[in-house]
């Protein structure tokens, strides 16, 4: 199996990183312009202030471009979340509902670390 998928890794990575970024960046057009399905949020600043961070973050890992930076800065907006609103609802991610701004924190992690991979500006800036 690792003979045939090996080649594939770099791309799949690259992949992941766009699929997450895209996700990530509609939790941002949901906050800020009802889109898709939902309504804006209005006047509550901390609300508003993480879907800027969602939309110019999201938007930057997905083109690939300073993602290592992005990448960072939605790992730790994601950390807040988790323990801004879900930790109050209880410890454990499954009983909270903050499975997925867990998962987004690691995975924007591992993204910060590894960097933006092949199909990225990044990689064409050098």
């Amino acid at each position: 199996m690792e003979r045939w998928l090996s080649p594939w890794g770099d791309y799949c990575y690259a992949v992941l990183r766009i699929v997450a970024a895209l996700l990530y960046l509609s939790h941002a057009t949901q906050k800020l312009f009802g889109f898709p399905g939902g309504h804006a949020v209005v006047g509550n600043h901390l609300l508003q202030a993480a879907g800027v961070i969602e939309l110019i973050a999201g938007c930057l890992i997905v083109l690939g471009l300073y993602t290592r930076y992005a990448a960072f800065l939605a790992s730790g907006e994601m950390a807040a979340a988790y323990f801004i609103v879900h930790i109050w609802n209880g410890f454990w991610p499954i009983v909270n509902r903050g499975e997925l701004p867990v998962l987004y924190c690691f995975l924007f992690l591992f993204i910060a670390c590894r960097g933006a991979g092949p199909l990225s500006l990044d990689q064409v800036r050098g």
